[in-house]
């Protein structure tokens, strides 16, 4: 982690400013974590490897009698580690895969692990909408140009970066950043040409877009379980957005919401003051309501995960009379269905909180 805090007494916060919820780059500091309750701190440095190697044996066993839960196993050897996640090999998942395959319950092995329950609740609140039932639009091997609904089980988030656009990060998450004032980065920005769509990453609702002196253009996406708020920054100048979104709008994972580009750091509306086109994302992590804005926020290290979604990208294709892209194939996840029927039925639907009005 950039961060060099201490992984039994921490938190990270940030700092309650004008425009706190829509700057996530702003100063965080350090408080005691309360016993009891809610999950106070949190942080995440589980390994690409580690994700892969979990998830495809979750997938490969989904429909077996024992299906081995990839966040169940990344709990018990992040339990294992301490949290201290530079300690994985490989051989650990294997040895705990023989013993669950060999009868022995999870429960069982983690009877005696005291930050078992900890581990698995933070993993489940990054990932545990990441893999699951979908169904997603495919091209027909037989018949060229027709496509069809696939019922799949697997990975249903999306890389923010489109399918046929490159781009380029490392692990930035709590370096120095100096424009208003000294602050650590909150974020992973992804290096790429201005102009390349980006997709949401997860559906949500959008709870913020518009301009920040900070962020430039961006906009907040919250999952539908209302557990992750997603942050993209830094969007193009002219036409940031997708045409047609606006607050309170629901997106699909995959769904186009915005362009690179390399807005803000002033208060001159629509200024390019960011030295090089990329994307900042970052990801905000909800235990509890408050939470949500103010001196509890907690933002995770993201350099992992955007290389996760790396193996899952969005394609799309571009309307010439708009000059908008717009994603090719559809995906139905039940997620985002069942807000569209709350929606159409006059339900409140998820999202809705008085904190982000």
């Amino acid at each position: 982690m950039g961060l060099t805090l201490s992984a039994a007494a921490l938190v990270i916060v940030s700092f309650l400013t004008l425009d706190a919820k829509l700057t996530p780059e702003l100063l965080p500091q350090a408080q005691p974590v309360e016993k009891g309750g809610y999950i106070k701190w949190a942080e995440f440095d589980v390994p690409d490897s580690a994700m892969k190697k979990a998830m495809k044996l979750d997938i490969e066993s989904c429909e077996e009698p024992l299906h081995l839960d990839w966040l169940e196993m990344l709990g018990y050897l992040g339990a294992k580690y301490g949290g201290e996640w530079k300690r994985y090999k490989a051989k650990d998942m294997d040895a705990l895969v023989q013993r669950l395959r060999g009868g022995e319950s999870m429960s069982a092995l983690t009877a005696d692990m005291k930050y078992y329950d900890y581990y698995h609740e933070v993993y489940q609140t990054v990932l545990g909408e990441f893999v699951g039932y979908y169904d997603m639009e495919r091209e027909s091997d037989v018949l060229p140009g027709e496509t069809f609904v696939e019922t799949q089980y697997g990975l249903k988030v999306f890389s923010p970066i489109a399918s046929g656009y490159s781009y380029s990060h490392y692990d930035d998450f709590g370096t120095s950043r100096s424009y208003g004032y000294s602050r650590p980065h909150l974020g992973n920005d992804l290096v790429g040409s201005i102009g390349t769509p980006i997709v949401a990453v997860e559906g949500g609702t959008i709870e913020h877009m518009g301009w920040n002196q900070y962020g430039g253009w961006r906009i907040g996406i919250l999952s539908f379980d209302k557990k992750r708020y997603y942050y993209y920054a830094h969007l193009r100048q002219k036409h940031p957005y997708h045409l047609g979104l606006e607050e309170g709008m629901a997106v699909n994972a995959g769904d186009v919401i915005g362009y690179l580009g390399m807005t803000g750091y002033s208060t001159k509306e629509g200024a390019n003051n960011m030295t090089v086109p990329h994307l900042h994302l970052g990801m905000q992590l909800i235990f509890d309501d408050s939470q949500i804005e103010g001196n509890g926020e907690i933002w995770i290290d993201m350099y992992d995960i955007v290389s996760f979604l790396s193996q899952k990208k969005s394609k799309t294709v571009k309307d010439e009379a708009t000059k908008d892209y717009n994603r090719i194939y559809q995906i139905y996840d039940p997620d985002y269905q069942d807000y569209i029927t709350a929606e159409e039925g006059g339900a409140s639907p998820p999202g809705e909180s008085e904190a982000h009005s």
